[in-house]
This record gives structure tokens, sequence and C-alpha cells, in this order.
């Protein structure tokens, strides 16, 4: 298991705001050589905390869909296979395990209420889930 130190954790910081920045900017931000930054992200990348490199769209840019928080409760030993089963809903873009009365939150979007009715038909029937509470999100404030 890797230690993170404050340069890992800058250069993630970093990364988290632009990630298609150039190496050469990423060692200008940290004031180190280039090389450096090679080594820390290649090191990153093979520990698995750095999964991958993704845009951060506004969410008042894109299309008028549907975006919710939908709570999970999981019944029994069943959480693993329910999380595989999650993972695989396109319009799940991200699933927290959690404590309290719910087993996991999940964030989704769909293009329509149609398809957002589908969607929470389409969770609600995985096996394992015994129930869940979706709140749809109106605005940003």
């Amino acid at each position: 298991m890797h230690i993170y130190d404050d340069l890992d954790r800058k250069l993630i910081a970093i990364l988290r705001e632009d990630g298609r920045a150039p190496i050469s900017k990423l060692a200008t931000l940290l004031q180190v050589s280039r090389a450096t930054v090679q080594t820390r992200l290649d090191r990153l990348l093979d520990s698995g905390a750095v999964l991958g490199f993704t845009i951060r769209a506004r969410e008042d840019s894109g299309p008028n869909g549907v975006q919710a928080i939908m709570m999970i409760e999981v019944s029994g030993q069943s959480t693993t296979q329910v999380i595989r089963s999650l993972r695989g809903i396109a319009a799940l873009h991200q699933l927290h395990s959690t404590n309290g009365n719910w087993d996991l939150v999940a964030q989704l979007s769909a293009e329509s209420l149609s398809d957002f009715d589908r969607v929470l038909r389409e969770v609600r029937g995985i096996p394992g889930i015994t129930n869940s509470e979706t709140s749809i999100l109106l605005s940003s404030v």
C-alpha cells in the first residue's frame, strides 16, 4: 500500500481541477521537475489512487435531464452483488457506501421523466434491494 505525501495530494488536487493539464504545467505548479511529476503520476496510476482522467461539465450546460439521489437499503450479505448489478446501469453516475438507515447512495440521471421511471424500476428490481428512497434534484444553489 502506497503512503501518499504532500506532493501526491497536491498533484491529485490539481488533476481534479484540470485532468488534462500537461506534465510541464503540473511541474511548474508543483515546483518540481517534469520527471518527478511523471514518476509520481505513474505511481498514482499503478497504485489505483488515480483511476483515469475525465472532464467535469457544468450541470446547467448539458441537456435538461432529470438528476436524482437515491438511497438504497440492501438485505443481508448481498451488498457486493447489488453493487455489481448497480454498476451495470449507465444512468448511475456515482455510487457510495454509507452508514445509517441506508446502505448505498447513488447519483443518477435520466433524459426524461419516463426514462427516470424506467431507471427506478430497474434499480428496484435488483435482487437484494429491499427499500429505496429517491429525491429529484431541482436546482443547484
